[in-house]
């Protein structure tokens, strides 16, 4: 038999959570935040962005007939080394005054949209570290920078960064994860729950756990 640390089985997992729970605001319902466990510090596991996606259901509400649907994805690298995919999804609206209940892009102007998304995406990501490009992701800023950069060519409606995926992280550094998480030790970190009376408290089971 062979003894393992139970914090060395928390490390790495990747957790997904509703950015609603975090921010405890149902209007992010719909976006998925997924969080890596980089290192666990008493009954603390440090984690770090790890990816997010949009729920179906929400991207489903997006799409609606009489409109062009166009999506572009990047793969790019932040200041602090992480390679991430990210995938951009936008959709045309009617020019102001339009009469016609359709707004369809020609291909030439899709090309031209889905090169300026590229080009955006890239200058966002390349010039700053992952702590602040989810930053932009939240708000949706890079979204609304496609909207208003694009507007000469066709008028956009509804961008979003609907997906991003690490594809590649640098060497674990615990002090760049400290700088991330700040100091939680003053935190409100929870309530004591009292334990049911047939629970077994085990707490050296917590610490460590024997593998067969």
């Amino acid at each position: 038999a062979c003894q393992q640390i139970a914090s060395e089985g928390l490390k790495h997992r990747v957790f997904e959570v509703s950015l609603a729970d975090l921010q405890k605001d149902e209007d992010n319902a719909y976006r998925k935040i997924r969080l890596r466990a980089e290192d666990v510090q008493g009954k603390n596991v440090l984690t770090n962005f790890w990816g997010m996606d949009f729920t179906t259901d929400k991207l489903r509400s997006l799409v609606r007939k009489w409109q062009t649907l166009i999506e572009a994805h990047v793969d790019v690298k932040t200041t602090d080394n992480y390679t991430l995919r990210m995938f951009c999804i936008a959709f045309t609206k009617r020019r102001p005054n339009q009469v016609k209940r359709t707004c369809y892009a020609q291909s030439s102007q899709i090309r031209q949209i889905r090169r300026k998304m590229r080009e955006i995406m890239i200058n966002q990501a390349q010039s700053c570290d992952l702590k602040d490009l989810v930053k932009k992701f939240i708000p949706e800023s890079i979204g609304k920078e496609i909207e208003k950069a694009t507007v000469g060519i066709y008028p956009l409606q509804n961008v979003f960064i609907r997906k991003v995926k690490i594809l590649k992280a640098p060497k674990f550094d615990l002090g760049k994860l400290m700088e991330v998480h700040g100091d939680y030790s003053n935190e409100d970190v929870g309530v004591k729950v009292e334990r049911p009376a047939d629970e077994p408290m085990a707490e050296a089971a917590a610490e460590t756990e024997v593998v067969a």
